[in-house]
């Protein structure tokens, strides 16, 4: 493997896994959880937002034509969750503080852009885990948007948080070689430091 090969790799690795774990919590239902972006976070982190951009875009796409359509929409939501992540790991040592602050975001900015998606196309169903607690806030008066806007939250915050944090223990478990193959100065400083 050629270093400039590297991050083109790597990054199909992400798209793998978010595809794998985005199937699994979307088959089992899981409430509150998604898991289809941890792979866009770690490839942000590593290569910037560019990449985390195309991580997430091409994750929701190939996902969307594998297995849900529903899927598609949603694509500009991880381009913007691989985007931001990767201007906040090119500014700023991605640690345990920075994670969960760029998670605290990440489950702020992906309802706002994802609710709208859901409501205007779908009318708040998505055949996700949280249509149960839409459904349920529907029934108890709350509006459409409000209704689909609060599982979203919610989810977000379990989501985002512990995907970011883990993607911070994870990067700084990588054997140093492959850390020093990023793309992004700041994690290729921590390698030498290794």
């Amino acid at each position: 493997m050629q270093y400039n090969s590297f991050p083109m790799i790597f990054s199909g690795i992400c798209i793998a896994v978010n595809l794998v774990l985005g199937t699994i919590a979307q088959t089992l239902k899981i409430p509150l959880i998604f898991l289809d972006t941890f792979g866009t976070l770690l490839g942000a982190v590593l290569f910037g937002p560019v990449f985390g951009g195309a991580i997430g875009l091409l994750t929701n796409i190939i996902q969307g034509m594998l297995t849900n359509p529903k899927d598609i929409p949603f694509a500009i939501v991880n381009f913007a969750i691989g985007v931001i992540v990767g201007l906040i790991a090119q500014r700023y040592n991605f640690n345990w503080l920075t994670a969960l602050l760029t998670g605290l975001l990440l489950a702020v900015v992906a309802p706002l852009i994802g609710t709208p998606i859901a409501v205007w196309i779908y009318g708040g169903l998505t055949g996700g885990g949280t249509d149960l607690i839409f459904l349920w806030l529907v029934k108890t008066g709350q509006k459409v948007f409000t209704a689909a806007f609060i599982p979203r939250i919610t989810g977000n915050l379990i989501d985002k948080i512990s995907c970011a944090l883990l993607v911070a223990a994870i990067v700084r478990q990588m054997p140093k070689n492959m850390l020093t193959k990023s793309t992004n100065p700041l994690v290729k400083r921590y390698a030498a430091q290794k």
